[in-house]
């Protein structure tokens, strides 16, 4: 049943077209994600449908009772901001709202209330539109996507690793006509050329042609005719070059290559001790005293609940307080959320370089990287939005003369894009990494050790953050393994037939593995 209806919707923030939306809807019980840039219109779509904000163009049908819940929440309180956060979510979920808005509800939410929020979102019996930079959560909720890109919505089916599929073969689809696109207009403007040099030598006199023959009646004509034709088909070839379809190079870029400082002498080597550190906060205790190692190259995650001394402990690391040793091939690189490392009056190159002994050519291949094109980087960091602000601090962390990365909390207000860019940085980095995240996936990605702090203790674990995850019986966890599988392999196999051959049977079918497979997860 159709629930919600927007069409021709255009959207302005003073001269500029925000949203320029043909037509969307919602349907009862549907799962919609919500994607796109930081600044795209996510947030401005959300207070449109729910009536909080007027379309400048288009209409607007949908249920009579819609609860939103914002992404920025009241200020005014003594509570922590995931408190808070937890506050207005149990106020949406009692609701009996058709249609259920939601802004980022994972921000300052740590790993256990975002599975406890997913297991609500799950049982909500109606509509919901998403907005989040958490894929797991998203992959956990949503049986559609929607992308905002340059105002305009393109609908994906299924959750966001599928998007995530279907961009990449969207990608190498790009690539082809690319390089369809360069070979034909290479090939052009070499024919192009080789019919200017012909008809350049039509002026002239053949070599095997005496003087005498040279001046018989017809001759002259006949070459001047030859360059006519020539020049003709030089003026054909330019306009199909003129009106050659242009295609735009894909802006993925390369890998990187980096030099670090000490890179020979710390690989696979003891880099960090922890030897009988506690936490203590006051009175209150947060870890027991505990011992650990961390080997150069190694991408710890630091993981736990709000409060439980995640940032304490990176604290106390880079302080190097009694009884943490580090080997004097380390050098460190801290990315904290104040940002206090970036010159407000600087441009973001000028901030970058002041630390670091790379080359110009590959700061720029890295600010790229994070989407600070061309001239981008000669602005001022004072213009810059906030998201923009975190991604010149993690930038100039990464290029600065390190060998130890010491990041609390990277992706918060990061867009999936950015945050999948400094996945694939931090991935290509060969130094050690020390990172504290209550995003699943990106620990996921990342990690290859598992620092935990559960119950006043610190518990290290040697593996992927899967691994951490699925520690039960072996028989137990291959039965599911296969059972996921198969499930996998019908939803993709669903996907490609509805891509081919769309129908009401096939759509039926998708929405219910989709549900089969949420609740699997439950």
């Amino acid at each position: 049943m159709l629930l919600m209806e927007a069409k021709h919707i255009k959207h302005y923030v003073r001269d500029r077209l925000l949203l320029d939306i043909a037509q969307i809807s919602v349907h009862q019980n549907e799962r919609i994600g919500l994607v796109g840039k930081n600044g795209s219109g996510k947030t401005t779509l959300l207070n449109l449908i729910s009536g909080s904000l007027l379309a400048d163009e288009g209409n607007i049908s949908g249920p009579s009772h819609i609860e939103l819940l914002p992404q920025l929440k009241r200020t005014d309180t003594t509570k922590s901001g995931g408190e808070v956060t937890q506050e207005y979510i149990q106020k949406a979920l009692n609701s009996n709202a058709a249609l259920l808005l939601v802004d980022e509800p994972t921000t300052n939410l740590d790993t256990t209330h975002i599975e406890w929020l997913e297991s609500k979102l799950k049982e909500w019996q109606g509509a919901l539109i998403i907005v989040s930079h958490d894929r797991t959560f998203l992959d956990a909720l949503c049986s559609t996507i929607w992308e905002i890109k340059e105002g305009r919505i393109t609908e994906y089916k299924g959750n966001y690793s599928n998007y995530a599929k279907q961009k990449e073969v969207e990608y190498q689809q790009e690539k082809l006509a690319f390089e369809k696109y360069q070979n034909e207009k290479r090939q052009l403007e070499e024919a192009i050329r080789a019919k200017k040099e012909q008809a350049q030598r039509a002026t002239k006199r053949p070599k095997n042609v005496s003087n005498s023959e040279a001046r018989i009646t017809g001759v002259k004509t006949h070459f001047a005719n030859k360059q006519k034709k020539l020049r003709k088909t030089v003026t054909v070839m330019e306009t199909r070059l003129e009106n050659l379809e242009v295609v735009k190079r894909s802006n993925k870029l390369p890998p990187i290559q980096m030099d670090l400082p000490n890179e020979e002498s710390f690989r696979n080597r003891t880099v960090l001790r922890v030897q009988n550190i506690s936490g203590v906060v006051g009175d209150r205790l947060l870890w027991k005293k505990t011992n650990f190692q961390v080997q150069g190259g190694d991408k710890l995650a630091i993981i736990g609940a709000n409060g439980s001394g995640k940032t304490t402990l990176v604290k106390k690391i880079i302080n190097q307080e009694l009884g943490i040793t580090l080997s004097p091939s380390v050098k460190i690189g801290y990315f904290a959320q104040n940002l206090s490392i970036l010159d407000n009056e600087k441009t973001i190159l000028e901030n970058v370089k002041e630390s670091s002994n790379q080359n110009e050519t590959l700061i720029r291949t890295v600010l790229a990287r994070m989407h600070f094109f061309d001239d981008d980087v000669y602005k001022s960091v004072k213009v810059l939005s906030g998201g923009e602000r975190v991604k010149v601090a993690l930038s100039k962390v990464f290029l600065s003369n390190v060998n130890m990365l010491v990041l609390d909390e990277p992706t918060n207000f990061l867009d999936l894009e950015s945050l999948e860019s400094l996945e694939a940085l931090l991935q290509e980095y060969d130094g050690s990494i020390i990172f504290i995240s209550h995003d699943r996936q990106f620990v996921e990605n990342i990690a290859t050790r598992i620092l935990e702090i559960h119950n006043n203790e610190l518990i290290l674990f040697d593996g992927t953050y899967k691994e951490f995850r699925d520690r039960q019986p072996e028989g137990e966890r291959d039965l599911q393994q296969d059972q996921a599988l198969l499930l996998d392999t019908k939803i993709s196999e669903v996907l490609s037939r509805l891509s081919i051959e769309p129908s009401e049977e096939l759509e039926m079918e998708f929405q219910r593995l989709i549900k089969e497979k949420q609740s699997f997860k439950k």
